[in-house]
C-alpha cells in the first residue's frame, strides 16, 4: 500500500514552477521532493508527498493528526 506522508517544507531551490524542488522534513529524515504541483507552496509549509511529489499543502494540526493515526497503525501491527 502506497500512503502520502506530510512533511515540513525546510528549503525551497527553483524559480520555475516545474523545476521547483523542495528539501522536506520527516520527523529526523529530510528528502527531496518536487513542488511542481503546489506552485503556492513556502518554507515552513506542510506538504503531502507521494512516490516523490508534494500533492497538496496541509495544515500543521493536520499533519499532526496524519502523525499520530500513523504511530496507531504502528502500534497496531507490533
Amino acid at each position: 500500500m502506497c500512503l502520502a506522508i506530510p512533511g515540513k517544507i525546510i528549503v525551497i531551490s527553483g524559480e520555475e514552477a516545474l523545476s521547483r524542488m523542495g528539501q522536506v522534513a520527516y520527523g529526523g529524515i529530510t528528502k527531496e521532493a518536487s513542488l511542481a504541483f503546489v506552485p503556492e507552496a513556502k518554507e515552513g509549509d506542510y506538504v503531502l508527498v507521494h512516490a516523490g511529489i508534494a500533492i497538496s499543502i496541509v495544515r500543521e494540526e493536520e499533519a499532526q493528526k496524519i502523525f499520530e493515526y500513523l504511530e496507531q497503525i504502528g502500534e497496531a501491527e507490533a
